[in-house]
C-alpha cells in the first residue's frame, strides 16, 4: 500500500482542529449503541488500538468503524517501525491506518515517541555513537525523530511522548542510551520538543502501574516521577493509565490479581490533585489464574473490570477508554503470555467469532454509570 500524502494529513489535522472538537466530543453521530456513544453521553471517549495488519480484516474494520471514536496505533509509530536509520523514516503503515482513522472520523492517538526501555529501543539507537560532545549529538537524534514523526502525523491529537521509563521495582528513570548521554533530564527534553512541534496536541507519560498487589513500587515510582515534572514545568498534559489488569503479564507463574483499591484512589487522588489529566490507554483483562470454563471466566473476567472502570471513571478527569484490541484472537496476550492449558485467552470485549461478550457488557455498564465530565 503507498502511503498517502502530507496534504492529505495536514487536512484532516486542519479539518479537526477547525471544528473545535475537543477530546471529549466527536464529528459525526454515532449509533447510539455503541461503545463510543454510551461513553459520549458521559463526556468520554471510547477507542481502541488497532495495526496494520487488521485493516485488511474486515470484521474487525467494522467494528472499529461502529464501536469506536478513537484509534491508538499498536507498533506502527513506533520507533523501529518509523526509523530504521538516523537518516532514514517509513511511515507506509502508519500512513495506512492514519488515513483509516481519517475515512472513518476516528480521532487519532500516537504511540509513542520515546519507549524509555532498551529493549525496545532499535539497535541502531543503542549501538549510536554520539562522539565527543554525547549530550549534543544525542539531543539532535532525539529532536530529529520527535519532530520529523509529529510533523508528518499532524492529525494526532493526543500523543504518548514517553513510554514506560519507571522501573517496577526500584520507582528511578530507566537507564538507556539517552540517559547516558544526557542524564535523566532527556524525559524533559522530549517533552519540550513534542510541545514545540504540536503545541495543540495532548501530552502524555504512558505506564503500566495498575491497582494489584504486584503495582505498589511502580505506583510510588510514577507519583515521584509526575511530581518532579510537575516541579520543573514539564508540559506534561496526563498521565496514561495502561490498565493491563487481571494477572501480572511479568510473572512466570501467574494468578488473578488481588485490587488495592484504596491505594489505587489515593494514587489517583495524587496525581489528579497535580493538575494532570488521565486516560485509560491499553485496557485487557489478562485471564491466567481463572478456569477454562468459559462461562465462568467470562463472568469473573467481567466483574473485575467493572470494579476497576467503576473506581477510575468516578475521576472525572479521564477523558478516554482504549481497549488494547477489540477481539479475543487478535490479543497480544495469546502469543506472548499464553494460558498454561492451551486455553485460549478471553481478555477483550469480543471472542474469537467478533461476537460480543460479558466483558464488552461491563464496559458498557461502566460508562453508564459513570459521572458525566
Amino acid at each position: 500500500m503507498q502511503p498517502i500524502s502530507r496534504r492529505d494529513f495536514v487536512a484532516a489535522g486542519t479539518a479537526i482542529a477547525a471544528s473545535g472538537i475537543p477530546f471529549g466530543a466527536s464529528a459525526e453521530p454515532a449509533d447510539s449503541g455503541s461503545l463510543d456513544a454510551l461513553a459520549r453521553a458521559k463526556g468520554l471517549r471510547f477507542g481502541s488500538a488497532m495495526n496494520y495488519r487488521e485493516l485488511s480484516d474486515a470484521k474487525f474494520c467494522d467494528l472499529m468503524r461502529t464501536q469506536g471514536g478513537v484509534m491508538v496505533t499498536e507498533n506502527e509509530l513506533k520507533w523501529p517501525v518509523v526509523q530504521s536509520g538516523p537518516d532514514t523514516f517509513t511511515f507506509a503503515t502508519g500512513d495506512a491506518l492514519a488515513k483509516f482513522a481519517a475515512d472513518n472520523n476516528l480521532l487519532l492517538r500516537g504511540h509513542n515517541l520515546l519507549w524509555q526501555k532498551t529493549k525496545w529501543m532499535p539497535d541502531w539507537v543503542n549501538a549510536f555513537d554520539f562522539g565527543p560532545n554525547q549530550r549534543a549529538s544525542a539531543e539532535a537524534l532525539l529532536r530529529k525523530h520527535i519532530t520529523t514523526e509529529m510533523q508528518h502525523y499532524s492529525q494526532v491529537v493526543s500523543w504518548d511522548v514517553v513510554n514506560e521509563t519507571i522501573d517496577t521495582e526500584t520507582g528511578a528513570i530507566r537507564d538507556t542510551v539517552f540517559t547516558r548521554a544526557i542524564g535523566p533530564e532527556v524525559i524533559d527534553f522530549a517533552y519540550q520538543v513534542a510541545r514545540e512541534t504540536a503545541p495543540r496536541a495532548q501530552l502524555v507519560y504512558n505506564d503500566y502501574m495498575s491497582w494489584e498487589t504486584y503495582s505498589a513500587s511502580h505506583r510510588d515510582g510514577v507519583l515521584r516521577f509526575l511530581e518532579g515534572l510537575k516541579k520543573r514545568n514539564v508540559p506534561v498534559d496526563a498521565l496514561g493509565l495502561q490498565s493491563h489488569i487481571g494477572a501480572n503479564n511479568n510473572l512466570a507463574s501467574k494468578e488473578f490479581g488481588t485490587p488495592q483499591e484504596t491505594a489505587w484512589r489515593h494514587f489517583l487522588d495524587d496525581v489528579t490533585g497535580m493538575g494532570y489529566a488521565l486516560l485509560i490507554t491499553e485496557f485487557d483483562v489478562n485471564d491466567d489464574g481463572l478456569p477454562d470454563d468459559i462461562a465462568v471466566r467470562d463472568e469473573a473476567v467481567a466483574d473485575y473490570a467493572r470494579r476497576y472502570l467503576d473506581v477510575t471513571l468516578s475521576y472525572k478527569q479521564v477523558g478516554h477508554v482504549l481497549t488494547w484490541g477489540l477481539v479475543d484472537s487478535h490479543s497480544w496476550l495469546q502469543s506472548r503470555f499464553p494460558r498454561p492449558s492451551g486455553a485460549p485467552k478471553r481478555p477483550l470485549p469480543y471472542d474469537a467469532n467478533y461476537q460480543p461478550k460479558p466483558l464488552r457488557e461491563a464496559i458498557a455498564a461502566a460508562f453508564r454509570s459513570a459521572p458525566a465530565r
